[in-house]
């Protein structure tokens, strides 16, 4: 069995380095440069509009020589159409799609889920009506579908045949243990938002500004614009890691701070507690806790080893991706 992860995305990355682990032929193509360690990338950005298309017919009927399984995320596939997923079909390929946050998330559901201050992004791709038209398209070839958590399964819940929980996969290697330290009296805070709207940025900074105007000490650092070996070299250093205070459940920058040994803040509603394996290490704030909860932590040392190291644990039993591999193997076989 060999299968392609397309089209972009660091977690297709650790995904097919897990796969390969275990013996399954994988690769992740980008189509861009994302300046990340790619298996493969078709560098659109250095093309012309037509020769884009050109290069992605190509790159089509050469995967579908090469590759038995097709896994496609953030609901992108080989076209922007997605008319590729009837060649693939015709030809007796096995498909699945892993829909990954803002490629589904709508508002209107989210509030129902009783979300009441998660943000989703602008423009008219992320429209709902928009997103259930390419939700539409890709059910009608796709039959299976993964999402990583509950919050993101609320958003396609009935659009598949099958639809299966899959874990955020941590490659434990490449985030040595670092747990802060219990003696120091001077934390270093580490905010690294991947958009500052979705993340409720502004509630972090404002926290921040409040926690210096009472004389706190202590550093505080924002990390974007910068390789993911780099964002790493950056968390290591941290004494807490701040997510996100708005969305209601955690993704790879909260694991990745467990995965080190930090304490992270980040807001995980109520509903979605219950959803996640049992001793979650997560330190929980939303935008109106926030304050409190970070004072707390920046005047409390000890306790944000304790957490970091309660965090380490619960990454290694639960999201290893070695682990996670196998179960992703096992779904390959339901196709």
């Amino acid at each position: 069995m060999r299968v392609l992860h397309l089209p972009v995305g660091r977690q297709m990355i650790e995904m097919c380095a897990a796969l390969r682990r275990i013996g399954v032929d994988a690769a992740a193509c980008h189509f861009r440069d994302r300046n990340q360690n790619f298996d493969l990338c078709l560098h659109l950005e250095k093309q012309s509009g037509s020769n884009r298309m050109k290069l992605r017919e190509r790159f089509l009927k050469e995967a579908v020589e090469q590759y038995d399984v097709f896994h496609f995320h953030f609901g992108e596939t080989f076209y922007k159409d997605r008319s590729d997923l009837e060649y693939l079909k015709k030809h007796g390929k096995k498909l699945i799609v892993q829909h990954r946050g803002s490629d589904v998330r709508m508002l209107s559901v989210a509030n129902a889920e009783g979300s009441a201050d998660v943000r989703v992004k602008g423009g008219r791709r992320r429209e709902e009506r928009e997103i259930v038209r390419k939700l539409k398209e890709l059910s009608q070839y796709i039959d299976h579908a993964i999402v990583a958590d509950h919050e993101l399964l609320a958003y396609i819940k009935g659009r598949y045949k099958h639809i299966h929980l899959l874990r955020q996969f941590i490659t434990l290697d490449k985030f040595p243990f670092s747990p802060p330290s219990a003696t120091n009296r001077k934390p270093l805070i580490v905010h690294a938002p991947t958009n500052d709207y979705l993340k409720g940025t502004e509630y972090v900074l404002q926290g921040i500004d409040r926690l210096r105007r009472k004389g706190l000490d202590f550093d505080f650092k924002i990390i974007n614009d910068v390789s993911h070996k780099e964002a790493i070299k950056e968390y290591r250093k941290a004494d807490i890691i701040i997510d996100q205070l708005l969305q209601g459940s955690f993704g790879v920058l909260s694991l990745e701070g467990m995965a080190l040994g930090k304490p992270v803040i980040c807001y995980v509603r109520d509903g979605m507690i219950r959803h996640y394996p049992p001793g979650i290490a997560i330190v929980n704030a939303n935008k109106d806790t926030f304050y409190d909860v970070l004072k707390k932590l920046v005047k409390d040392p000890e306790s944000r080893r304790e957490i970091g190291i309660a965090g380490r644990t619960y990454i290694e039993k639960h999201y290893d991706s070695r682990q996670l591999a196998l179960k992703l193997a096992s779904i390959y076989k339901e196709l």
